[in-house]
């Protein structure tokens, strides 16, 4: 079917920077989005580290957990959203926490399901970069 997506796999293509500071997660959440056909970039295991990376224009999405160690994943975030680029934070808070109420994006509560994260992370790409991956 020339033209349109595979459902096997949605993100295929698509450069996603991954931030997770737990090495296990980091495995469950490359694992789910390379099966998704992503290319994975990461994981950033520290905020110095995610912010450093937050300057290249090689992806096209981020998952970002929103708890590094003492830090929070805040600072990336309000990056991303000034460039532009869209993102989704998983985490272990409620998505009620008021340390979440800033953010206008998909928040997916550890662990999250593969086809939650799939999901959540195919919602927020611009239309024409899902249509630029689907082929």
């Amino acid at each position: 079917m020339a033209g349109s997506t595979n459902d096997n796999v949605p993100l295929s293509g698509v450069r996603v920077l991954m931030v997770e500071d737990d090495p296990l997660m980091a495995m469950a959440l490359e694992d789910t989005l390379a099966e998704a056909g992503a290319i994975v970039l990461g994981p950033c295991r520290t905020l110095a580290e995610a912010l450093a990376r937050t300057n290249a224009d090689d992806f096209a999405v981020a998952v970002l957990d929103f708890s590094l160690g003492e830090d929070t994943a805040s600072p990336v975030a309000r990056r991303l959203a000034s460039r532009g680029v869209p993102f989704v934070l998983h985490t272990g808070k409620s998505s009620r926490d008021p340390s979440l109420t800033e953010w206008a994006c998909p928040i997916l509560q550890k662990p999250a399901s593969p086809r939650a994260l799939v999901s959540a992370v195919s919602a927020v790409l611009p239309r024409s970069r899902r249509l630029a991956a689907g082929r």
